[in-house]
């Protein structure tokens, strides 16, 4: 199968782009490095050394005799996206090219209108180019499960049927995004079910968890086929924040009570769960969606879990609780289906714990560098639009 990738420098894209590879696909991918800079913004760093994208496939071919085509490219110019469908002809278009941060898209009106922009915009250059130029390509949507919010009722995957007033109908189930990045990936959505209807495109649409982890098997012990990982507000997601602050000694920091609950998988799983639904692709004119997870934990219980992972190698750990600078539910009802890609076959390899014990294993290695932004382990983004660190709720964890 023919793969592109949009977005292959990031976290998501390059691992994908190794395993796709190490399993026989023709992989090719695009980027801005827009990754790179938004990070660098937030004054930190990747906690895992990244090298460019030359030394990547360079590495990529030495180490483990694979290729994979790469375009520098704006997503948000159609006649680059046109220019790259017709030379590579994809089979399948992963979609991983948008800004993936809650926070980043609440700072200002400028970060706001700039995810929006640049999340719909490419979305839309990709639905177009598919239709066009490769009308059987299969679109494969990076959607989040923060689409969803946190209702009251269990979460179906994407449709749920409904009787009002005595008459059914099967619906798209309501989203309640949290942040206007989460609100760019139900336009996102909306609008790949609409070109699913009325141009007939085949699309699934991933409503994936957090995921963690340092690694995935492809990428050996080449230092150069590493992805990254971040752990600042923006762009540090839970677990990988709660353990790049036990390898440095700094306390771990759920927001508020901590009682927030997510789905988690790790990042060899969410490999294994996208590349299912690639392989398994929808039918024309369908719209499907995948939830994508693991298991739901709330924060508090991630967060103890890091401690007796971090305890058993030796190092001593704290949780404190911080003020939230979210504006957010911190103790609700949380239960989401995910059964459509167990369906398909899919079996997580590691348990939590496991995951957390390489992640951390390798972050020691790299201990220095997150030390060296230990500033940015705390947030200063607040959705009230005021800009300034947030507090310790207390000396102790106020939600264990």
């Amino acid at each position: 199968m023919r793969v592109f990738i949009a977005g292959m420098d990031g976290y998501l894209g390059w691992s994908l782009a190794q395993y796709l590879a190490a399993r026989g696909h023709q992989v090719a991918g695009a980027d801005l490095f827009l990754r790179r800079q938004w990070v660098e913004e937030m004054g930190s760093c990747s906690a895992t050394p990244i090298v460019p994208m030359k030394e990547r496939l360079a590495a990529l071919k030495e180490s483990r005799g694979l290729e994979a085509k790469f375009w520098e490219a704006d997503l948000r110019d159609y006649s680059v996206v046109e220019r790259i469908f017709k030379e590579f002809h994809p089979d399948a278009v992963v979609h991983l090219g948008e800004c993936p941060s809650a926070p980043y898209s609440m700072v200002d009106v400028h970060h706001a209108t700039f995810v929006q922009v640049n999340n719909v915009v490419s979305t839309f250059n990709l639905m177009f180019a598919i239709r066009d130029l490769q009308p059987e390509a299969h679109l494969l949507k990076l959607g989040t499960m923060g689409e969803y919010g946190t209702p009251n009722v269990d979460i179906p995957e994407g449709f749920f049927e409904i009787e009002y007033r005595g008459r059914r109908d099967r619906m798209p189930f309501p989203r309640q995004p949290g942040s206007f990045y989460h609100l760019s990936k139900v336009h996102g959505s909306n609008n790949i079910m609409f070109a699913c209807k009325v141009w007939k495109l085949r699309a699934t649409d991933v409503m994936q968890g957090v995921v963690f982890g340092t690694r995935i098997d492809e990428m050996g012990s080449d230092e150069r086929l590493l992805t990254r990982l971040d752990f600042d507000e923006s762009f540090g997601t839970a677990i990988n924040r709660f353990c790049c602050q036990a390898v440095i000694g700094h306390p771990l920091t759920p927001f508020g009570r901590g009682h927030q609950k997510r789905g988690f998988l790790p990042l060899r799983d969410s490999m294994q769960c996208l590349t299912l639904a690639l392989e398994n692709p929808a039918q024309p004119g369908e719209y499907r969606v995948f939830n994508q997870f693991e298991e739901v934990y709330d924060l508090t219980e991630l967060a103890e879990k890091v401690r007796r992972v971090a305890e058993q190698l030796g190092l001593k750990v704290e949780i404190h609780n911080l003020e939230n600078p979210r504006k957010e539910m911190e103790e609700h009802y949380y239960k989401p289906d995910h059964q459509n890609l167990r369906d398909l076959g899919y079996k997580p390899t590691h348990d939590v714990e496991a995951e957390m014990k390489i992640m951390l294993a390798d972050l020691m290695k790299y201990r220095d560098r997150i030390e060296g932004k230990r500033e940015v382990l705390i947030p200063k983004i607040r959705w009230d639009g005021t800009s300034h660190k947030v507090e310790y709720l207390s000396g102790q964890a106020v939600g264990a």
